[in-house]
């Protein structure tokens, strides 16, 4: 696999083998349990996890991760469309674009030295009208300013790449847009975590966090997995990567003048089981950002790994992070989305597969730069409000996976710069 396109826009690389913690504790020396605890077994916290033990490993550290499931990244790591995001977005100077082209970079270099499987589809994007055009066109601008790669693709060329689609006015390529076994992924995290010297606790619920002031320590308060019985947890430093439940986790914790508002954006995902019309898609197909499509990309075609078709996620806003059941009523309007751009499509063949829940910061959710309620990540250490060493991650929707490596080494760089 050929390498990805050099990177023009850099994270602030930090030196981390001679580095010492932050002083975090008011103490002369800390009684915690732990170094490091981090909350939230997703892609993010493994990613955070396995930094942390790589350039700061044991006997002088210890460092753990707690999650809430029995297996680790059953939520939005895995209810997603598993892509590996080019960066087009998110705005030039947003972390989101920053953390996603960084990431981009390590995720196809770590999926290829550690047998992670992965595949450069690319992706086109489609546009029916000239309002659209001009959509791609700034897209494609955008693209050229912070260095990622784009192609426009001539009328001919797409006719004979993928006859089955509709692109009334024209075509954008990203070519360096992939899909990964975000599983297998999340395997290798936890394998390297753990060898060297991390620990992993599963069936551990987080209920809340509290500061000794005495100390400057973290407490995590959760309950046993054996029996539910309350426990504690100390800590020297805490990362809150809890995904869904990271802003209520937060709002134990900070003061209420420092309080987010949780908001969550449902997507189903519907497989497609019947011929296409003339041949099946080879890469990802998405509609152009549209500023009326609250919360996401418009229901777009993603692969898998196998091969198989799936077509999602739609947008529904919700106030359970829990409830991933499938919208069947939804389907019909899925549907129409989908034949804007492949209009030979059997609506028959369509089937309800999966959901997903995506964190949002906003009431609208805007998933791109420029559309109304878009929120950059929230990804700081709360100094500023006393609580230095408590380093927050809230909002981590898409593109948090194509991110997480990324946002591990950032976690890294904050904690020990």
């Amino acid at each position: 696999m050929r390498p990805p396109p050099p990177l023009r826009t850099h994270l602030t690389r930090y030196p981390s083998s001679t580095h010492h913690l932050h002083p975090f504790s008011t103490s002369p020396s800390s009684h915690a349990d732990h170094t490091h605890v981090i909350t939230g077994g997703g892609a993010i916290g493994l990613s955070i996890a396995h930094h942390l033990t790589r350039t700061h490993p044991p006997p002088h550290t210890k460092t753990l991760l707690l999650e809430r499931h029995p297996t680790l990244g059953l939520e939005t790591s895995r209810r997603n469309s598993c892509v590996i995001h080019a960066g087009l977005y998110y705005g030039p100077s947003s972390l989101k674009t920053k953390l996603c082209l960084r990431g981009r970079e390590l995720l196809y270099n770590f999926c290829a030295e550690n047998d992670v499987a992965h595949r450069r589809t690319g992706k086109w994007i489609v546009a029916q009208t000239e309002g659209e055009w001009q959509a791609l066109e700034r897209l494609r601008a955008h693209a050229e300013r912070i260095g990622v790669e784009t192609r426009v693709v001539g009328t001919k060329e797409a006719r004979r790449e993928e006859p089955d689609l509709r692109a009334e006015v024209g075509v954008l390529e990203s070519p360096t847009t992939g899909i990964v076994d975000s599983a297998g992924l999340m395997r290798v995290l936890r394998g390297r975590f753990e060898d060297q010297g991390g620990e992993v606790r599963v069936n551990t619920p987080v209920k809340r966090f509290e500061r000794d002031d005495a100390t400057g320590e973290y407490i995590i308060h959760t309950t046993s997995s054996a029996d539910s019985s309350p426990q504690r947890i100390t800590t020297e430093t805490l990362i809150n990567a809890a995904g869904l439940f990271a802003i209520p986790l937060s709002n134990t914790l900070l003061p209420s003048t420092h309080h987010h508002h949780p908001y969550y954006a449902k997507g189903s995902y519907y497989t497609y089981t019947r011929p296409f019309p003339t041949s099946q898609p080879r890469r990802l197909i998405y509609p152009a950002p549209s500023p009326h499509i609250s919360g996401g990309l418009g229901t777009h075609l993603t692969l898998s790994l196998g091969g198989a078709i799936r077509f999602g996620p739609d947008v529904e806003w919700t106030t359970s992070p829990t409830d991933y059941s499938v919208n069947t009523s939804r389907l019909e309007e899925a549907i129409a989305a989908v034949q804007t751009y492949l209009p030979g499509l059997d609506p028959a063949g369509f089937e309800p597969a999966y959901a997903g829940i995506r964190p949002k910061l906003s009431e609208q959710g805007g998933a791109t730069w420029g559309s109304e309620g878009f929120r950059d990540f929230y990804f700081k250490e709360e100094t500023e409000v006393g609580m230095p060493g408590f380093v927050n991650l809230l909002g981590v929707e898409s593109p948090g996976l194509t991110s997480c490596l990324a946002v591990g080494e950032w976690v890294e760089g904050l904690l020990y710069r």
